[in-house]
């Protein structure tokens, strides 16, 4: 196997003003006026809606609505079977958490840890699921709608670790992210597993980022690849295809074309650190909008404002929308966190914030997101 490495550009092209770009916006970004609780929120919103992405480049064609009510049911320890397609999506949603567990800065990528995204990832999927969880290909295996012809099964093992090696060796910071894109597209050039690679490589690539530092705050959590991926399917796999040929250049265009995505993902993504942007842009509009489709009341609406304005709230601060007794309050409250609206920020609490994912409120958040110009094209089809 061609050993894999950075490959020769000069520091006059394109490439390099985006690197420039992006290693100046990673500097600025965590800091901001909101408050991290809401980054957590947020957090977790762009995960869910990364696995969505995920299985849908597969083919998976989950609606937003079913995808969060499933995870909405798994989170509340509903055990109903889900159908397939909401299952591919809380397994993702389950390896993302898994990486956000057991990945810090500096943790090495290991074989043990992307045989385990690879178990969760397939596992109890029939159509997407895989003979053997957790362990490296021993047939020959043909990516479809590609000409590339994988390596041998006896060289996977020797071509992973050369993979894994390469993506723990330590590089100038400023390299981070080009050594995350030349990393995705050897991952699937290899292609280790029998199924289940294009879901497992996404996660495999974010578990870089995290291993990077892109998990040093709330704002770098948000930030998943998986979206630059969706923005265009046909693109992304045109892309990699090119860059199967191994060519600096064309490798060199599969990283350009990555690196433009992450850098539009982190402009936008550096909005979300103005609390006023969140509040009167992303949250109040979508607040506005599930109480006009019936979603929830004007009463309860009035609620979830000043929630979202004071991000955490007590019985107390809610005087004004839930008037009358102290016991009627605590009545609504409850009321509010059975229905998923609103929850203690931990268990036995009686402090209380928005429950943005999953939840009632997921889609209308969502739906504003695109209107705000944050969603990618994959997930577009539900609103159309």
């Amino acid at each position: 196997m061609q050993s894999v490495e950075f490959p020769e550009f000069s520091f006059s092209s394109p490439l390099a003003g985006t690197i420039i770009d992006l290693e100046r916006l990673r500097s600025d970004l965590g800091g901001g006026t909101t408050h991290p609780a809401v980054f957590s929120q947020l957090k977790s919103l762009f995960q869910l809606m990364a696995s969505i992405m995920s299985a849908r480049i597969e083919g998976n064609r989950t609606s937003i609505v079913d995808a969060v009510e499933g995870a909405a049911a798994s989170s509340s320890g509903d055990k109903s079977s889900p159908t397939e397609g909401v299952q591919e999506i809380l397994n993702l949603q389950e390896a993302t958490a898994f990486i956000d567990r057991v990945v810090e800065p500096g943790s090495p990528i290991t074989h043990s840890l992307v045989r385990e995204l690879h178990k969760i990832a397939v596992q109890g999927l029939v159509r997407e699921g895989d003979s053997t969880p957790g362990s490296y290909r021993t047939t020959e295996v043909a990516i479809g709608g590609s000409t590339h012809t994988s390596p041998s099964p006896v060289a996977v093992q020797g071509d992973t670790s050369e993979l894994l090696d390469f993506a723990n060796q330590p590089v100038k910071q400023s390299f981070d992210l080009l050594k995350v894109a030349i990393a995705h597209h050897r991952f699937v050039w290899i292609h280790p597993f029998g199924n289940g690679n294009g879901r497992v490589c996404r996660l495999f690539t974010y578990a870089i980022m995290v291993s990077q530092g892109f998990s040093d705050s709330g704002m770098y959590r948000a930030i998943n690849p998986t979206s630059v991926f969706g923005a265009d399917g046909s693109r992304y796999y045109r892309m990699l295809e090119e860059a199967d040929s191994l060519l600096p250049d064309a490798i060199l265009g599969w990283c350009q074309d990555l690196l433009d995505g992450i850098l539009g993902d982190m402009q936008k993504f550096n909005k979300l650190s103005d609390k006023s942007f969140v509040l009167n842009r992303l949250l109040r509009p979508a607040i506005k909008r599930g109480m006009d489709v019936g979603a929830f009341s004007a009463h309860e609406a009035a609620v979830l404002d000043v929630v979202a304005n004071l991000t955490e709230v007590k019985a107390a601060d809610l005087a004004s929308a839930l008037p009358g007794s102290i016991p009627t309050r605590s009545q609504q409250i409850r009321k509010l966190v059975e229905k998923k609206l609103i929850q203690p920020i931990a268990e036995g609490k009686r402090t209380y914030r928005l429950v943005m994912a999953p939840g009632p409120l997921t889609p209308f958040i969502i739906r504003q997101l695109d209107e705000l110009g944050f969603l990618p094209s994959i997930l577009k089809d539900d609103f159309a």
